[in-house]
């Protein structure tokens, strides 16, 4: 994820999208063009651009920001967003996912909302309306905004996502997100993969906005390859298929915390879910590292390609 977080933030940057990305901190060196000392003297670790990394990286240098606590006033109140934006000030982390969607696959939200006829997609439609079984290609790609610090994501309409963003412009949000978008589809097309969608999450600074968090990895965005999915959604999938019980748990726990004093579903769900067996774990990684190899063209990892590892995935 660190590897290929830091590809994309590269990748934007020799685009000239803003980002709070400073480089990865080198698993194999010490001190360097940025390595300053500690309060011992010892040089701490490297800050340098990826392809400098000796091995592959675990972590990040990022410029901070402010992220101000959001206060749950009740089911009548709701979330006090005016005291997150007093705390914040003119420097914090925008509390808003902005989605940008360029296919619709199985198990996107997308199609609990909408209809395929709402982007002019009537002729996939099923006989009541419905989207059909596979993945649909947008004409355009769709943007969308969700919350980002509720207890339950919340799909926004463009007033309240511009009330909830306080001084960051939401026309300026959607710019940015339709620009990484590019990028990252653009990209995902040469290394093999169909972007199908993501989101991002940016920092506001006096005035200006930064793409924030991490970009374009398979934990937050959802890619294919030769028609198979490549990201956190095999695990979804897979807890659908062979914990169905907690899956259903979780859904009636969001359900029944709709209009009490607390926001926290986790309070009224029982239900623990089944730890990943070692098989799912080890399938899932190699995964991700021969995708994260593929994407950034890159051996970053000893693993298997892209094919074999997806055909692992199959067999779960």
């Amino acid at each position: 994820l660190c590897a290929m977080g830091a590809y994309n933030f590269e990748l934007l940057e020799d685009d000239g999208i803003e980002t709070h990305y400073r480089g990865v901190v080198d698993p194999g060196g010490a001190g360097g063009s940025e390595g300053v000392p500690d309060g011992d003297g010892d040089a701490e670790p490297a800050v340098v651009p990826l392809a400098e990394a000796t091995a592959p990286p675990t972590q990040m240098a990022i410029e901070l920001t402010q992220v101000p606590d959001l206060p749950y006033e009740g089911p009548r109140t709701g979330y006090d967003y005016d005291a997150f934006h007093a705390a914040g000030g003119g420097n914090y982390l925008v509390p808003l996912e902005v989605v940008f969607r360029n296919r619709v696959p199985v198990g996107s939200s997308l199609r609990t909302r909408t209809e395929p006829s709402e982007f002019g997609l009537d002729a996939l439609a099923g006989p009541d309306g419905e989207w059909p079984d596979e993945p649909v290609d947008l004409p355009k790609p769709v943007v969308e905004f969700s919350t980002k610090y509720e207890e339950q994501d919340r799909y926004l309409t463009r007033a309240e996502a511009d009330r909830i963003a306080g001084a960051a412009d939401i026309e300026a949000l959607e710019s940015l997100a339709r620009d990484v978008n590019r990028v990252v589809t653009e990209r995902a097309e040469a290394a093999g993969f169909v972007h199908e969608d993501g989101k991002i999450e940016c920092l506001y600074a006096d005035g200006d906005l930064r793409v924030a968090d991490v970009v374009g990895t398979f934990d937050e965005n959802r890619f294919s390859y030769g028609g198979r999915g490549v990201s956190k959604e095999v695990v979804r999938q897979w807890y659908k298929a062979n914990d169905p019980a907690w899956v259903e748990a979780v859904k009636e726990a969001k359900a029944a915390v709709d209009g009490r004093e607390i926001d926290d579903w986790r309070e009224l769900c029982a239900e623990s879910p089944d730890p990943l067996p070692a098989e799912v774990v080890e399938a899932v990684s190699t995964m991700y590292a021969a995708g994260t190899n593929a994407y950034t063209e890159t051996a970053w990892f000893d693993v298997p390609d892209v094919e074999t590892a997806l055909a692992a995935v199959d067999e779960l």
